[in-house]
């Protein structure tokens, strides 16, 4: 074989040192595609306004990913604390009579005691009531206990303002809210004067019946419904104040978990027996609740749209900017990139905005529900107006609960919308024919 031969033979060799296949297509998501795609997001004064159009994407996705967050971690937590404070004075199951009261409380109570599931019963007498000082008068709702059974209310026993409830049931005195208390103007030790309409019965109608009651203690659960309109005072007062003789007009039930509390109300009415009514916590508050969960879908459906208009934004910045690389585009295809290649280049390019956005969005998010009481008070205190009422919003804090399998669909819906809203541009940059791109350079 003659010289010549031999070198147009090693020409013509792919596997020659000297010709090793520039054509070779490079790995799927290689370095060499990562430095392409970071570069073309880098600012330039001549590609400038593509880079505020990524900026804008990656706060819109960053804003929207924080605000899904911080507003389902909100509506959670305003669940949980009225569900805590509404279960923790209220039973979960309320037993009452078909229209009357309810007589041998005691041995109804030892029936429902021996349910599976039942923790606590309470007989009580409930009333509705005027409230009056020397200084001011306000409605209230009396509920008539044993002390015991109020020492196993936490709710009001672990959160005393003023007073004690030792000896409550011979001190003869109520226990009010902090509220009440405020409006009307008393402390402990102070005289509350009550006025009910179910007094005795005379020749001229039903006269009220009027008594006065030493204030023995002051607490606050954190509801303001709760904390300015509910007041205690022993069973055998309250029995005696609204003439139920020796009657109570239900019996508080707790169970061991609230949330299957329709498992245990057929046991219970079976051991309540038939002349008597349950009602379950849920039958009662059904309607609050079930608005409370149309309004958190509703707005998880409103604030999703900001997210949707940040994968938009993702998709015009990145036409844009294969429109203005489409030189660039020509050119590696003529170097041997594939098709794959400079798709998977602007998927990199549009995918790097969502995933950061998405994650500085969590922190943002995360950081903000940790402190958001704090933040509360703050802006308060400079705006000098009050952004959370109790009497608006019943409790006296904001609350955050972040639930964790919402925070991870927050943060895989963002991403999702983020790859997608990429697949097109890509696609498009990747259909891009050479020989028309670089035809008129």
């Amino acid at each position: 074989m003659t010289e010549t031969e031999t070198n147009q033979t090693q020409a013509d060799d792919p596997a020659t040192p000297d010709n090793q296949t520039p054509n070779k297509a490079t790995k799927a998501f290689s370095a060499f595609e990562w430095m392409v795609s970071l570069r073309y997001l880098r600012a330039r004064r001549r590609e400038g306004f593509i880079s505020v159009i990524a900026g804008f994407s990656f706060a819109g996705i960053m804003l929207g990913v924080a605000t899904l967050i911080i507003v389902m971690a909100v509506m959670n937590g305003f669940r949980t604390e009225l569900l805590d404070k509404i279960l923790g004075l209220n039973g979960h199951i309320m037993v009452r009579g078909l229209g009357t009261n309810v007589n041998e409380f005691d041995a109804v109570a030892d029936a429902i005691r021996k349910v599976d599931g039942v923790t606590r019963v309470a007989p009580m007498v409930e009333g509705q009531v005027m409230a009056s000082t020397s200084n001011a008068a306000s409605g209230a709702f009396v509920r008539g206990m044993r002390e015991a059974d109020l020492m196993d209310l936490t709710s009001v026993s672990d959160n005393l303002e003023f007073g004690s409830l030792d000896g409550f049931d011979t001190k003869g005195g109520v226990a009010l809210g902090y509220r009440l208390a405020s409006v009307l103007r008393v402390n402990v030790g102070d005289q509350v004067t009550l006025l009910s309409p179910r007094g005795a019965i005379t020749p001229f109608g039903t006269a009220p019946r009027v008594r006065s009651y030493p204030v023995v203690a002051v607490f606050q659960i954190g509801m303001s419904e709760y904390d300015s309109s509910v007041m205690f005072m022993a069973l055998d007062e309250a029995q005696n104040f609204f003439r139920a003789g020796n009657a109570v007009t239900a019996l508080e039930v707790m169970v061991t978990n609230p949330d299957r509390v329709s498992d245990y109300a057929t046991q219970i009415a079976l051991a309540a027996g038939p002349l008597l009514r349950v009602w379950t916590w849920e039958q009662t508050n059904q309607s609050f609740f079930n608005a409370l969960q149309v309004e958190r879908n509703v707005m998880f459906l409103i604030l999703t749209l900001i997210l949707l208009v940040a994968a938009l934004n993702i998709v015009s910045g990145l036409i844009m900017l294969v429109k203005d690389k489409g030189r660039d585009i020509a050119v590696l295809r003529t170097m041997g990139a594939t098709r794959g290649a400079v798709m998977r280049i602007f998927f990199i390019a549009g995918a790097s905005i969502g995933v950061f956005g998405t994650l500085a969005g969590f922190a943002l998010g995360t950081v903000f529900c940790a402190n958001i009481e704090s933040l509360r008070q703050g802006l308060s205190a400079l705006t000098g107006t009050e952004l959370f009422s109790p009497e608006i919003y019943f409790l006296t804090h904001m609350p955050a609960d972040m639930d964790t399998t919402e925070v991870m669909w927050v943060v895989l819906m963002s991403l999702g919308l983020s790859f997608a809203a990429t697949l097109y541009p890509a696609w498009r940059a990747a259909s891009l024919d050479p020989v028309e791109a670089l035809r008129y350079e």
